[in-house]
Parts: structure tokens; C-alpha cells; sequence
């Protein structure tokens, strides 16, 4: 009798895993909580639960999450096949009758004859070859029994995340490019100098704005190493100018001066194309960000937000330093992970993962080698941020969406215009090759593909 896998959690990530299990003939054990135990945001009973209709965000190519849907769905992706099926009118976004399309995956996974589903809390990992994919919001005792295999420091709990920026909208005849002190690389960071008035303008904002309020279960903790901007304010109008806003060791080389305050922004890729707002974690609201980021910083004016800040309760290992590029636990290699807690952001983000751990499992279980798409693919971008080759050597890894700054850049420089579509061209290419070397049967291209742009 084949093995059977144990998958721990029934999220769209272990739902995708346990299905692309079962339909390659291979028994599968999902072990799924409800309704015995549910987490503070989950509210009914079934699988593959979302929170609204719109999760599954853009399904326009041109934006990499579209992009993401659509490799998916050629690849075979039940998770996707179930989203089409209940999806309901909004333009080009893939927004769903959230019912419709958690009742289908149930029902599926639920008549599968490879699947049994198990209604139990896992209080620790698995002794026999498993994938966890228990999201942002794992349970005290399988998050101690994580921890005690990758070590405390490698799995954390609350999660503070800056902005990020495009680095082609950034007014580069505002910033300029130095460390503090002349330490590091030059052009390692890009500093937006402010005038006291300017400071003060933008301090006056950041109290005012509008905040997003904390769910009761993730009532703040903050460290203090890592404060929002907001409650740092809030302590005094000087705090950000001696904190992160701090100008000391840097010089504005047009007026020879130091500036009252700087925003840093920080290289965010190898190539420069993402740039993150050093210690701007925030509860602000997200249009709020849009507007007092771009109209108070100076050279942010014509920005395009790549991520917006925000800080919640998360539960996620340090990829690079914990997953193994076989993509099981270095400490572990018998567990394999998916979906949110291993750094991925969203609802496609997670089925994505958990497709790319089944098809690890699946090369384990037949003793072949999986070839990982490449990093020019949406799957493959992905992949790069977990494993931390899209990042510099000292970057501090942090959860994010799959966005076009995860993906290398393109061979030859071209205008800003023709870009993404140069980037899409060149993911469907790659896709279809690997895909070929790897015997797999990819689903078409979308017809009208072409026809839709940002």
C-alpha cells in the first residue's frame, strides 16, 4: 500500500496540496481543525474558507498576481478550477460567491477516495512525511513544536511590514543615494531629505490619519524595536526625527547640509526595481498611506506602491534560513510547508505554494528530482522570495504577494510602458519550456490575454 501523506490544515493551501495528491492516486490524511477548534478568523465550517469575495484579487496577466492565476490554471490548479466555477461579475478582478467556492473544494475533497479528512487539532509535527500549511494564525502548540525544531528565532509571531516603492517612480532629483557614515554599498540606500516644515507637515498627518483597528485576537504587542510610525509620534513630535527618520551621517550633496529628517528607502532586490521605507510599519489605513506617503515625502510625489504597510498577527519561518531547496525543513526533511508560514502572502499566494509542495512531495514519494519553475514565472518569483534569492545577502525576510519587483529583471533595458508585457512574454515562455522538460501538459494560454493591459 502507497504511503499515506498527512497534510495539517484545510486552507486553500492544503486543500490544493491534498487534492494534486489525490488525483496523481496518492492517499492523503487532511487534518482539519473545524469545527472542533477554530481560529478567531475563520466564522464557518467548511474548507478552503475565505474572508471576502474579492481575496483572489486581479485576474488581468499584466499584474503578476493575474499572472499567477493564470499559470495556475494551466498547470491544472483545482483551487482555481473551483474559482472560476463560482465566480462572480467585478470587471477583471477573479472575485467569487465565497459559499459557492468553499462548499465545491469541500464537496471535492470530501468525496475524493484518496482523501480522509480529519477533524483535530495537530498539537505537533507529524512523524512521517506531511506538509503543514497551517496559515498566519497557527495554533500555540504546533507553533511551539515548529519552533522547536527551527529554532524560536526563526519563526515569528507578529509582523510589522514597511511599504515598498518602484523604484522607476522614485524622483531621483530629490534623493540621493548614501549610508550613513559611508557604511556599505553606495547606492544600498536611496535617502528623501525634509525640511523642518516638511517633517512637521508630515507629523501633523500621520497622527491625524485614519487607522486601521486591530482585530480583538491580534490586539497589538509591539516590539519596540519595531514600533508603527504612528505610535511612534504619538510619543512626541521629535521620537521619528531620533529614530528612523534620523538624518545623522548623511549629507545632502546639493546643499552640503544634513536635513532635518530623511525617509531611507532600502534596496528591496538585487536590481533596484523595489525599494522598502525603512521603519515605516504602520497601521495607517492604506489609501491613507497613498496620500500622506506621496503628498509629505518629498520625491515620493508620483509613487506606485508595489506593498503597503501593515503590522497583524502572523505566524512565519524564516524561509531562507529554514526551508531547504527541496523545499522541506532543513531540520525536518520529512515536512514540507506551504501556504502563509512560509512567507508568502494571500489567498493565491497559498494555493500556489501549496501546489508546488504536492508536486515536491509527489517527486519524493516517486524518488525523482522536482525541478522548481523558474524565477521568470510567477511560481518561480515566488520561490525566489522564499529561498532568498531575490534579496540581498542581509535582508531581513519578511512576508510578501507576488508582485513583478520578485522577478529578475529583464536582459535588455526597455521603457517603463513596455515592461510588464515584456515580463508576461517572457513567463509564458519559460513556463511552457519547463513544463516541457519536465513532461507536464499545460492548459492554453488565455485567447483575449493579450487584449488586457494594466
Amino acid at each position: 500500500m502507497q504511503q499515506e501523506i498527512e497534510i495539517v490544515g484545510g486552507g486553500l493551501a492544503g486543500t490544493e496540496a491534498a487534492l494534486l495528491l489525490a488525483d496523481a492516486g496518492v492517499p492523503v490524511i487532511l487534518h482539519e481543525q473545524k469545527p472542533v477548534r477554530r481560529s478567531p478568523a475563520h466564522k464557518e465550517d467548511g474548507l478552503a474558507e475565505l474572508v471576502c469575495s474579492n481575496s483572489l484579487r486581479s485576474d488581468n496577466p499584466h499584474n503578476a498576481i493575474g499572472l499567477l492565476h493564470e499559470e495556475l490554471r494551466r498547470l491544472g490548479s483545482p483551487v482555481l478550477q473551483q474559482a472560476d466555477r463560482a465566480r462572480v461579475p467585478a470587471g477583471d478582478a477573479l472575485a467569487v460567491d465565497r459559499v459557492a467556492f468553499s462548499d465545491g473544494l469541500t464537496a471535492r475533497v470530501r468525496a475524493h477516495p484518496n482523501i480522509r479528512v480529519v477533524a483535530e487539532e495537530v498539537r505537533e509535527l507529524p512523524a512521517e512525511l506531511c506538509i503543514v500549511a497551517t496559515g498566519p494564525l497557527t495554533g500555540e502548540a504546533l507553533a511551539r513544536s515548529l519552533a522547536e525544531a527551527v529554532g524560536a528565532e526563526q519563526l515569528a509571531f507578529y509582523d510589522a511590514i514597511a511599504p515598498i516603492v518602484a523604484g522607476d517612480s522614485i524622483d531621483l532629483s530629490v534623493a540621493f543615494a548614501q549610508s550613513r557614515y559611508g557604511k556599505g554599498g553606495g547606492d544600498d540606500y536611496l535617502n528623501l531629505p525634509m525640511t523642518r516644515e516638511q517633517y512637521e507637515h508630515f507629523i501633523d498627518e500621520i497622527l491625524q490619519g485614519a487607522k486601521v483597528a486591530p482585530h480583538p485576537f491580534e490586539e497589538p504587542r509591539y516590539f519596540e524595536g519595531c514600533l508603527p510610525i504612528e505610535v511612534m509620534a504619538e510619543r512626541g513630535r521629535d521620537v521619528l526625527a531620533f529614530g528612523p527618520m534620523k538624518p545623522v551621517g548623511l549629507q545632502d550633496p546639493r546643499t552640503g547640509a544634513r536635513p532635518h529628517a530623511v525617509v531611507q528607502l532600502r534596496r528591496e532586490d538585487r536590481a533596484g526595481t523595489a525599494w522598502n521605507l525603512v521603519g515605516f510599519q504602520t497601521r495607517l489605513t492604506w489609501p491613507e498611506q497613498k496620500r500622506i506617503f506621496s503628498g509629505c515625502i518629498p520625491g515620493l510625489l508620483h509613487a506606485e506602491w508595489i506593498r503597503l504597510g501593515q503590522v497583524h498577527r502572523n505566524t512565519f519561518l524564516n524561509g531562507p534560513l529554514t526551508i531547504a531547496r527541496d523545499g522541506s525543513l532543513k531540520a525536518r526533511p520529512h515536512v514540507f510547508c506551504a501556504g502563509q508560514i512560509t512567507g508568502v502572502e494571500g489567498y493565491v499566494e497559498s494555493a500556489a505554494s501549496g501546489h508546488i509542495a504536492a508536486r515536491r512531495v509527489l517527486a519524493r514519494l516517486r524518488w525523482e528530482e522536482f525541478v522548481p519553475p523558474p524565477g521568470t514565472t510567477a511560481l518561480g518569483a515566488l520561490l525566489r522570495h522564499v529561498t532568498g534569492e531575490a534579496h540581498p545577502e542581509d535582508y531581513q525576510y519578511q512576508p510578501t504577494n507576488v508582485v513583478y519587483a520578485l522577478f529578475p529583471p529583464l536582459a535588455e533595458r526597455v521603457r517603463k510602458a513596455d515592461r510588464k508585457p515584456q515580463m508576461l512574454a517572457r513567463a509564458r515562455r519559460d513556463l511552457a519550456a519547463w513544463a516541457r522538460e519536465q513532461g507536464m501538459t499545460l492548459g492554453p494560454e488565455p485567447a483575449c490575454a493579450e487584449e488586457l493591459r494594466p
